[in-house]
């Protein structure tokens, strides 16, 4: 089970960090993915870890201003977010599966997923 949480309401510019817990099994064979859904739009990639932690992607929107990251001790993946943009806005889902390489970005690829966590950026 993954729980998501972290989100919150931030002026453009600010930073928050996002949180995803896994309970009842490891995260660290799989890869762990982030996603977003912001209203009216579909769910898109942002980013993703490969299982142990060697190579991460992201989506060109958020490159250079998110980072993710995992503290295998606590069983959570982490996604930082700096620089927000009103465009940022949506619920963002933690993800985990045996993604790899070429599908990071697939939700399909994912077979866990953690609920939304609402992520609110004003102007």
């Amino acid at each position: 089970q993954l729980q998501a949480s972290g989100g919150g309401s931030v002026q453009t510019g600010g930073s928050l960090r996002l949180a995803c817990a896994a309970s009842g099994g490891s995260l660290s064979g799989y890869t762990k993915g982030w996603f977003r859904q912001a209203p009216g739009k579909e769910r898109e990639f942002v980013a993703a870890m490969s299982p142990n932690g060697g190579s991460s992607s992201y989506a060109n929107a958020v490159k250079g201003r998110f980072t993710i990251s995992r503290d295998i001790a606590k069983n959570t993946v982490y996604l930082q977010m700096n620089s927000l943009r009103p465009e940022d806005t949506a619920v963002y889902q933690c993800a985990a599966g045996t993604a790899i390489l070429s599908t990071r970005s697939t939700p399909r690829a994912y077979a866990y997923w953690g609920q939304g966590t609402l992520v609110t950026v004003s102007s």
